[in-house]
C-alpha cells in the first residue's frame, strides 16, 4: 500500500513538472519568435522604410531630408533600441512565467485558508496539484476527526464526572443518615447498632472508591506514564494478585483458577504491569456472573508471554467491544453506583501494555469474555 501511494505521488509530481516544463518551453519559444520579429523589423530595412515613409509623409515632405533625419536619430542608436526591445520582451515573458508559477502558490494558500477556516467541503486544486490536494484534504479529515474525538472524550468525561458527583451523594447521605440514627437512638440494640455501623462502613468505603475515581481521572489527564524496568517473576505476581482478590471474589461467590507456567521471567515495570492485571481482574469480577470461575492463563514462548483473563458473563456486543479500551467508556450503560468504575481501567491498561511494546485485545462470544495481553519477555526502552 505504501509503495502504491508513493508511486501515485511520484506520478502527480511528474505531471506537475511536465506541465510546468511545457509552459516554460512555450514561453521560451514565444520569446525567441518575438525577438526574431524585432530583429528583422529593427535591423533590417522594414523599420527604416516605415520610419522614412512616416517622416516624409507627415513632417518633411522630402524623402532625402527624411532619410537624413532617420540616419541621425534612429540609425545611430539601432543597437540600443534593439537591446531595449529585447529586454522588454524578456521582462514581459519573465513576468508571465512568474504569474504562471505563483498561481499554484495562490491555489495552495487558498486551500490552506479553507483548512484554517474549517470549511466542511473538500479542497479542490488544479489537476497538476492532485497530490497536494489529497494531502491537504487528508490533514483536514484528520483534524476534523481529532476535534470530534476530543469533543466526545470531553463530553464523556463531563458526563462521567456528573454521574460520579451524583453517586457521591447517595453513599454520603446513607452514612449521615445512619450516623444520625446511632446518635439519636439511645436505646438501640447491639444487633441493630452493629447493622447500622456495617452499612455505614460499606457506604463510606464506596464513597472512598468514588473519590479515588476522581483522582484517577485527574492523574490520567495530567501525567504521562513512564516505565522503570526490572526483571520480575510473572508467575509469582499473578498468583499474589489472586490471593489479594479473595475478599472481592467471596462477595460474589467466585473462584479464580490459575493455569500459569511456572517461573516465567519478564523484564518490565513491575508496578505498572501489576496495575494492568489488577484492572483486568477487577473488570472480570465486576461483569462476571455470580457462582462462576475466573480463569487466568499464562504461557511463555521464546520471546513473548501470553496472559489471558477469562470470565463468564453477558456477551459484549461487537460495537461495544471495539470501544472497550476508550477513555471513560463503561460497559455498565446504566452507570450504577454499585458497579463499574470511571471507565479508565482498561484504557490505562492498554496504554501501559503498549508502552511495554505489547498488545492487549478482547473478545466475547457465547457468554465467555477473554482479555489477552501479549508482552515481549525483554524490555525495550
Amino acid at each position: 500500500m505504501n509503495n502504491k501511494n508513493k508511486t501515485s505521488h511520484e506520478d502527480d509530481y511528474l505531471l506537475f513538472k511536465n506541465r510546468l516544463s511545457v509552459k516554460i518551453l512555450l514561453m521560451m519559444a514565444c520569446s525567441i519568435l518575438i525577438i526574431a520579429v524585432v530583429y528583422l523589423f529593427v535591423l533590417k530595412d522594414n523599420f527604416a522604410n516605415v520610419v522614412v515613409a512616416i517622416l516624409d509623409s507627415f513632417i518633411y515632405h522630402d524623402r532625402d531630408e527624411a532619410v537624413a533625419v532617420y540616419l541621425r536619430t534612429f540609425k545611430a542608436y539601432e543597437i540600443w533600441l534593439f537591446l531595449i526591445a529585447v529586454m522588454g520582451v524578456f521582462f514581459i515573458i519573465f513576468r508571465r512565467s512568474l504569474d504562471s508559477i505563483s498561481k499554484y502558490f495562490k491555489e495552495i494558500n487558498r486551500g490552506i485558508d479553507t483548512l484554517v477556516n474549517e470549511d466542511t467541503n473538500d479542497i479542490e486544486l488544479p489537476p497538476e496539484l492532485a497530490s497536494t490536494e489529497r494531502k491537504i484534504n487528508s490533514i483536514r479529515h484528520t483534524l476534523t476527526k481529532r476535534k470530534t474525538d476530543a469533543e466526545l472524550a470531553e463530553q464523556r468525561k463531563n458526563d462521567l464526572v456528573m454521574y460520579l458527583a451524583h453517586d457521591l451523594k447517595t453513599p454520603l447521605s446513607s452514612v449521615i443518615g445512619y450516623l444520625n440514627l446511632l446518635r439519636d437512638e439511645n436505646q438501640i440494640s447491639e444487633e441493630l447498632r452493629e447493622k447500622y455501623l456495617t452499612i455505614s462502613l460499606d457506604k463510606a468505603e464506596r464513597l472512598e472508591e468514588l473519590i479515588n475515581e476522581f483522582f484517577e481521572i485527574t492523574r490520567f489527564n495530567l501525567s504521562n506514564i513512564t516505565l522503570v524496568y526490572s526483571k520480575i517473576n510473572l508467575t509469582m505476581m499473578l498468583e499474589q494478585l489472586g490471593h489479594e482478590f479473595k475478599p472481592m471474589l467471596a462477595g460474589k461467590n467466585l473462584k479464580c483458577e490459575f493455569d500459569v507456567q511456572p517461573d516465567m521471567m519478564l523484564s518490565c515495570d513491575a508496578n505498572k504491569l501489576q496495575r494492568v492485571f489488577d484492572n483486568l481482574l477487577r473488570n472480570a469480577v465486576s461483569y462476571c456472573y455470580e457462582n462462576t470461575t475466573i480463569q487466568v492463563k499464562a504461557r511463555q514462548t521464546e520471546d513473548h508471554v501470553l496472559i489471558q483473563v477469562i470470565n463468564e458473563g453477558d456477551t459484549i456486543p461487537e460495537e461495544r467491544l471495539e470501544r472497550i479500551f476508550e477513555q471513560f467508556y463503561r460497559l455498565d450503560v446504566s452507570r450504577s453506583s454499585s458497579t463499574g468504575g470511571a471507565g479508565l481501567g482498561l484504557a490505562i491498561a492498554k496504554e501501559i501494555v503498549e508502552l511495554h511494546h505489547g498488545q492487549i485485545t478482547a473478545r466475547s462470544e457465547n457468554g465467555i469474555t477473554c482479555f489477552e495481553v501479549t508482552l515481549p519477555t525483554v524490555g525495550k526502552s
